[in-house]
């Protein structure tokens, strides 16, 4: 699931994931962070889902995937659109 919330040119996304599913540690790789895997770790919150929020220019496109344990590459369902493997995120 992605969270949205706008700034002044900018746009803070939070992607959001079950505590569990997949278990093990999870990352969001994209072009906003040159694909580098645990450079941006979901980590737990307190209703059971665990998260991470990554600031990103306003008016821009972005490719991400989800990145597991085992090196287990996964989509978000909830992407804006989808570009090959890649989901897209409008901000």
């Amino acid at each position: 699931m992605l969270e949205r919330k706008p700034r002044k040119n900018r746009t803070e996304v939070t992607f959001v994931l079950p505590a569990d599913a997949p278990p093990g540690p999870v990352s969001v790789v994209g072009d906003f962070n040159d694909w580098q895997p645990g450079a941006h770790t979901l980590v737990p919150r307190p209703d059971g889902t665990r998260a991470v929020t990554v600031t990103l220019p306003g008016k821009t496109e972005h490719s991400f995937r989800y990145l597991a344990t085992g090196d287990h590459w996964f989509d978000d369902e909830h992407a804006d659109s989808h570009d090959g493997p890649n989901g897209r995120l409008h901000t």
